[in-house]
């Protein structure tokens, strides 16, 4: 099975300009297709901005097969590839903070309601969302998403490990001072759950935050294997199945582990 060429757009968008973020989107979907990447993630809401007005955030959300949907499904399909999209979502009465994975002949495949929701902004924002673990079949990988804050939760992660999951992909807004989460903990979270980990942030100042870009794909064996910088940039690495095979051997935490002595932990 060959490597999935996996492409991580680091980018801001415009906030609350979601036809020019899709403006932005076909472009970077051509020229990761271009690449020979198989796969496209984004950042965190990155179809509307993350800074948005509290009062915007219901009239700007979109129902999860809305018309960006449907227009990134036509982006999906003309390049042929798919895309990991984070956006707020409408359902009835309430807002989640989701990302959606667009199949590469443009079908929806999954989507995720963001599990735990950081700070005072999102806690008022979203409703929190209670399915831990998402998960799609994509070239041969079985696809988990995961949303920024999540990653930081050792059992959200591991729940995933447990499920099966290859290539976790988190659309993230990590700001300033907390860049050690993309430098440190994201490739320890590779390891430790034998997973690829694609992480993808967004860059700059938006509203009162400060983004520090530094996306990256970590690798099961602890390694980053690309890493963009503090700018927008869209980077390219590979989920390759045969490493992850030969690293699931090696390492034995999952194999190793003694579920009846963690009872404690739920």
């Amino acid at each position: 099975m060959p490597p999935l060429r996996t492409a991580l757009l680091q980018s801001s968008g415009r906030l609350g300009d979601t036809a020019e973020n899709l403006k932005a989107l076909d472009e970077a979907a051509a020229r990761a297709a271009q690449g020979g990447a198989g796969l496209l993630v984004t950042s965190e809401m990155f179809l509307t901005g993350y800074a948005l007005d509290l009062q915007d955030i219901p009239g700007i959300a979109e129902p999860a097969d809305g018309p960006s949907a449907v227009a990134i499904g036509d982006i999906a399909r003309r390049h042929g590839i798919a895309v990991l999209y984070g956006y707020p979502e409408r359902a009835g009465d309430a807002v989640f903070n989701s990302a959606q994975l667009i199949g590469p002949d443009g079908t929806a495949l999954a989507n995720y309601r963001k599990t735990h929701l950081f700070g005072c902004f999102e806690q008022y924002a979203f409703t929190p969302g209670d399915t831990p673990v998402v998960q799609a079949d994509l070239n041969g990988l079985r696809i988990g998403i995961m949303i920024c804050y999540d990653v930081e939760f050792p059992e959200n992660v591991r729940a995933h490990a447990l499920a099966g999951t290859d290539l976790l992909l988190v659309p993230t807004a990590q700001m300033h001072p907390f860049q050690f989460v993309a430098e440190q903990l994201v490739p320890v979270r590779a390891f430790e759950n034998q997973m690829y980990i694609a992480y993808v942030n967004r860059t700059g100042p938006e509203g009162e935050f400060e983004f520090v870009g530094l996306s990256c794909l970590a690798s099961p064996d602890g390694v980053t294997r690309t890493r963009a910088g503090r700018g927008e940039e869209l980077v390219l690495g590979e989920a390759d199945p045969e490493l992850l095979r030969a690293s699931r051997e090696t390492n034995p935490y999952l194999r190793d582990r003694r579920p009846g002595l963690y009872a404690s932990l739920v």
